[in-house]
Formats: C-alpha cells, sequence, structure tokens
C-alpha cells in the first residue's frame, strides 16, 4: 500500500511542474499529452486490477474505457494515438479526480482480506508500467517544451554539471564463451525478460564510455549527414525526407542543445542524445566500429552491478559526464544518462510466453520491425532497470533519450 501511494504521488508531482495548457498538448506522434499520462495510468488500474477482480464494480466513466485505452485490441476501440492531443475533455481536474477515486478504490481492495494469489502480482505490473510512464511523461514534456517559441524550461534546478574533460576512449575485452541472459525467476520483472537462458557470444570489445556531444558534432562537421555510404538505406530515406542534419533538440549551429532546464550551451563532454538508430549506426560506421547486441551489453552489464548512475534521482533531469580523472570501474554510464541503442532486433527470447489475456499485448505483439535499447536514461525512475530490462524503439525514435555506446569484433 505504501508503494502504490508513492509511485501514484510522484506521477502528480511530475506533472505539476507543468503549467494546466503545458499538460494537454501534443508536439508529435510519439510524445503524448501529460494529462493522457494521468489517466491511462489510472486506468491500468482501473481495467486491470479493480474491473477484472471485482464482478461489482463499476466504472467510473465508461467512455474513458475508449480514451484511455492505449493499444489493447482485446478491450476494445480506443482514441487515436495521433490524436490525444485534440482531446480538451476530460479536463486536467477531472481526470485528477478520476486518479484519486481510483486510488481509494484499489487501497480499499489492498486492506481487504484476499484470497487471490494474483492480486499482489497485478498491482507490481501496474506500478512498474506507472514508472514506466513517469519517465514517458518527462521525455514527452520536454518536447512540447522545445516546441514552445518561449523558450520555456521544465525545471530551472534540472542542470547537469558541466565537464571539464572527455575521459580517453578505450574498449574492455569480454571473452567469448556462454553466457546467461534474461531475468530470473525472482523478483519482479517484464514477461519480455523472461526466461533466463544461454546465449554463444563472440569475443568482442565494449567502450568504457558512451559517445559525447563533441564526438558527434566532430562527426556532422566531417560530413555524417551528407554521406550516404555511411547509412542504412532506410535511414538514408528518412534523413532526406524529414531534413535531418544534427540530433534532436541542437540549435542549427551545433553550439546549444534544449534540455528539461531551458536552452543550454552545448557541453562536448556529454553524451549524445536524441538520436535514431540509424544516426546510431551511422556513427559506428564513421568510427569504424559498430553498436553492441543486446547479448553483448547485458553480458557486460551483469558484472557492472548494482544499478546506479545518472537516473531521475540526480535531479539533473540530462545526460551529464564522467569527470576525466575516473577510473574507478571498468565501464562508465552503463546506467542513466541515455538509452543505449543495440544492433539487435527486438525479438522474444526462446520459450517466450506472453502474459494471459488482454496483459499478453503487454511486450509480445511489438516484438517485430523495432530495434533494443539498454540502460535507462537520465529520467528513468531509480529501482526500475536491471541487467535485463529490455526497452524498444523503431529505428527512426528520436524523442527519448537515446545515446549511442561503441563496439567492435575482438
Amino acid at each position: 500500500m505504501e508503494r502504490y501511494r508513492a509511485v501514484r504521488a510522484e506521477t502528480v508531482t511530475l506533472a505539476s511542474a507543468l503549467a494546466i495548457e503545458d499538460q494537454v498538448v501534443q508536439p508529435c506522434e510519439e510524445a503524448s499529452p501529460t494529462k493522457w499520462h494521468l489517466g491511462h495510468t489510472t486506468w491500468f488500474f482501473e481495467r486491470f486490477v479493480l474491473g477484472a477482480r471485482q464482478r461489482s464494480y463499476r466504472a467510473v466513466d465508461d467512455r474513458y474505457e475508449r480514451l484511455f485505452n492505449s493499444y489493447y485490441q482485446t478491450v476494445g476501440p480506443m482514441h487515436p494515438r495521433p490524436h490525444r492531443g485534440l482531446l480538451s475533455r476530460p479536463t486536467v481536474a477531472q481526470i485528477h479526480d478520476y486518479r484519486s477515486r481510483i486510488d481509494d478504490a484499489v487501497l480499499d481492495l489492498l486492506a481487504s482480506p484476499s484470497d487471490d494469489p494474483e492480486l499482489e502480482g497485478l498491482i507490481e505490473l501496474g506500478l512498474n508500467h506507472e514508472e514506466q510512464h513517469q519517465e514517458l511523461l518527462l521525455t514527452d514534456a520536454k518536447q512540447v517544451l522545445f516546441a514552445n517559441a518561449l523558450e520555456v524550461a521544465y525545471s530551472a534546478a534540472a542542470v547537469a554539471p558541466r565537464g571539464s574533460g572527455t575521459v580517453q576512449l578505450d574498449f574492455q575485452f569480454e571473452a567469448a564463451g556462454f553466457t546467461e541472459l534474461g531475468a530470473d525467476t525472482t523478483g519482479f520483472a517484464f514477461d519480455n525478460e523472461r526466461p533466463r537462458h544461454r546465449e554463444w557470444l563472440d569475443a568482442y570489445l565494449l567502450a568504457n564510455r558512451l559517445v559525447t556531444n563533441g564526438e558527434y558534432r566532430e562527426f556532422i562537421r566531417a560530413g555524417g549527414y551528407t554521406t550516404p555510404e555511411l547509412w542504412l538505406a532506410d535511414g538514408w530515406t528518412i534523413l532526406r525526407n524529414r531534413r535531418w542534419d544534427r540530433p534532436l533538440c541542437w540549435s542549427e549551429d551545433l553550439e546549444r542543445e534544449y534540455t528539461l532546464g531551458g536552452w543550454r550551451m552545448l557541453d562536448p563532454h556529454a553524451p549524445v542524445c536524441h538520436v535514431s538508430f540509424y544516426e546510431a549506426a551511422a556513427f559506428a560506421a564513421w568510427a569504424g566500429t559498430r553498436l553492441p547486441t543486446e547479448g553483448e551489453w547485458e553480458n557486460a552489464a551483469q558484472a557492472a552491478t548494482p544499478v546506479e548512475g545518472n537516473l531521475r534521482s540526480t535531479g539533473w533531469l540530462h545526460p551529464a559526464p564522467v569527470s576525466a580523472g575516473v577510473r574507478k570501474r571498468r565501464l562508465l554510464q552503463l546506467w542513466g544518462d541515455v538509452w543505449e541503442w543495440c544492433d539487435s532486433a527486438y525479438r522474444p527470447y526462446p520459450k517466450f510466453r506472453p502474459l494471459k489475456g488482454s496483459l499478453g499485448e503487454y511486450n509480445g505483439k511489438f516484438m517485430c520491425n523495432q530495434w533494443v535499447a539498454r540502460g535507462g536514461s537520465c529520467v528513468t525512475p531509480p529501482g526500475h532497470v536491471r541487467s535485463s530490462y529490455r526497452n524498444f524503439f523503431y529505428p527512426h525514435d528520436r524523442w527519448q533519450f537515446l545515446g549511442i555506446r561503441l563496439a567492435k569484433d575482438a
């Protein structure tokens, strides 16, 4: 009950930094309005906990089933994702009332004697789902404010420290052999992280840190966006059609970038972010390297625990450089800062089984045409990521905090 209260309250706190007008805008198809996140995470508990576990339950508003259903086709029709920003109603105030009513009902359910063995697991899934939307709330709010001509900030205190130098780029050797990957049967994990399985990895080299803004700017100035042989065919087509010539949120002169703390001078030592898989792959080709597979990334990350890094708990809400003198760990910036693109399609593990019922749509049906990203970002909730955690995006996505770690064949 305490965890439920804490997670739900944190979502409201994150939203409260925005003006009401900020919470209804949808600047692009990928970024949902803040108020939709507030409503959808509440609908999740209403639909999959209260409605599914209590025969006598009556919905707060039957119309919310359509408005706040994200992609559960087995539940019923849904409001089109690109048009979420067109919904002036329900109001933000009405959605907060909805949250309060559902919270009261869920807490009453948790306080009552229960012989339902699945209830705790459903609540935990709902809370992890809400933590995902806390991260999305911030990434989406960044795009809302970035699109605003008044150059406003989410929080003036969201300022990552500037670097004084860049850690030398080294590559750590990882020997060939079988490795165990995926989540075991203890503790919470999403269904796409299981089952744990063995996988053979050839020897490889993994970069000790992330690619920096300065290095990526050098790639741009060297003609990276005008050299087709560096690019995958689909990436080159998108680059031309969308006129990409720099990462999202960078100024045209390559000197500034928009952050949740407002516009800042570009820090050449900080990790580059808001790049697509196509841009990451093109940079790796230009650098004479490649991106790591997700198996290579997880194999190295399993030895780099506990999970510590620039996650949302730092308050910086932006990727940060590491001190030029840091040598405490072999691999730096594995956790937080940016989601790291992997050269692996998002596919099921051997003997994967989705959750039963509508919740089976949570992950499994997206295992096509998307690519894996690992490690969390600067707006990921602390305690939410682990070495087996799999995020996934379309290769053209840039609105999320997505960055680059390089790898090589040994």
